[in-house]
């Protein structure tokens, strides 16, 4: 019997890592005019990464399989750092990363990329982020970057602090002391979390973006179900998440702009469609920077956009092969519609899709 990596999604029914799939685009005809096509595709990929990705990693691999029965892949969901870390040294076939690769990254390619060619980073996750929190009979709790940036940096202690007070006329707030949870791994989630912080509430949040979170502050816990369940552990606590963590759980309304805007995937979907690609990248390279000051209606800015990390050529033409069939299905609209459902992602906008696709048909 094959078993799934745990993610939000799935934790309740596997608690192994291990997922299995196989992939629909490398299908060769049936051999019975009626039966469904038979996939020549076969072995397997190790992935590991992103906790944010894992939900949607579960729709991927499960719609994967289903058309590639002789393909198995294993998806870790260890966090962001140690996808890259793992991809780069070779114990990962792709890695999931919230944040794309360093430049220092890029100078050291993965021994499983063929001699002379770098990895790539691949677009297939788009999600908003999450300012969830634990409070009894606090509802539609509104917040703007400041007090955000206050309330993470333990510059703002209380939940009846006059600064949260002003943004909440005639909300219940108790005077009682916020229990902060951060991310304890080196987390993509955190570096788009700082970054929002950096770019909108900068003579408060002093610190730059990071993946590492920067302050000795409140408690940490590892990875999206583990800052989850802290959350929902501790009474009046208070976290950034992937949405796809967020269930049963406050989520606050962000001030963008003049406005209060409600937590949305295609306002998150909408400005990064609308951010620049990032500079100094090489040929098939999509990582995006994003525009935290987008003021569109119902943007939703504090926003992470999760990639496949991947050779564009590996040195095992046959792994290859297995590593393009699989982000063929991930970028999909199957594939993204899957993601969708299971995460409560943003499918890619048509041009990006559309550059996703692109890149993918290079890899070898």
């Amino acid at each position: 019997m094959v078993t799934r990596a745990s993610s939000i999604a799935a934790i309740a029914i596997a608690a192994t890592i291990v997922l299995s799939s196989c992939a629909a685009n490398e299908a060769a005809p049936s051999t019975s005019g009626s039966a469904a096509p038979v996939s020549k595709l076969s072995g397997t990929l190790n992935g590991i990464g992103s906790s944010a990705q894992g939900a949607a990693q579960t729709a991927w691999i499960a719609g994967f399989q289903t058309s590639n029965p002789k393909v198995t892949i294993n998806y870790d969901p260890q966090g962001s750092g140690a996808g890259r870390t793992n991809f780069i040294s070779g114990a990962a076939d792709f890695a999931g990363s919230d944040a794309a690769l360093k430049d220092t990254e890029i100078a050291t390619p993965s021994p499983l990329c063929k001699s002379g060619t770098k990895a790539i980073d691949l677009p297939v996750y788009i999600s908003p982020i999450a300012i969830a929190y634990n409070v009894a009979g606090l509802k539609d709790l509104k917040l703007d970057a400041a007090t955000i940036a206050g309330i993470f940096k333990g510059a703002i202690t209380k939940w009846d602090d006059a600064a949260i007070k002003s943004l909440n006329s005639g909300a219940t707030l108790p005077s009682a002391p916020i229990t902060v949870v951060h991310r304890s791994d080196d987390s993509g989630t955190t570096q788009n979390f700082t970054d929002y912080l950096s770019a909108n509430a900068p003579t408060v949040w002093d610190k730059p973006a990071a993946q590492t979170f920067p302050y000795a502050v409140g408690d940490a816990a590892k990875g999206t179900s583990g800052v989850a369940d802290a959350v929902k552990g501790a009474a009046n606590s208070i976290a950034y998440i992937d949405e796809s963590g967020a269930t049963g759980l406050g989520i606050a309304q962000l001030k963008v702009g003049d406005s209060f805007v409600k937590i949305n995937a295609a306002g998150a979907a909408d400005v990064v469609a609308k951010s620049p690609a990032a500079t100094g990248r090489g040929t098939n390279d999509l990582a995006i920077a994003i525009d935290r000051k987008n003021t569109d209606k119902n943007a939703w800015p504090l926003v992470l956009v999760s990639y496949l990390i991947v050779c564009n050529t590996y040195d095992d033409a046959a792994k290859g092969s297995l590593v393009k069939a699989y982000a063929s299905y991930v970028a999909s609209a199957e594939g993204q519609a899957a993601a969708a459902t299971q995460a409560g992602s943003s499918p890619l906008a048509k041009d990006l899709a559309a550059k996703v696709a692109a890149a993918i048909a290079t890899i070898k």
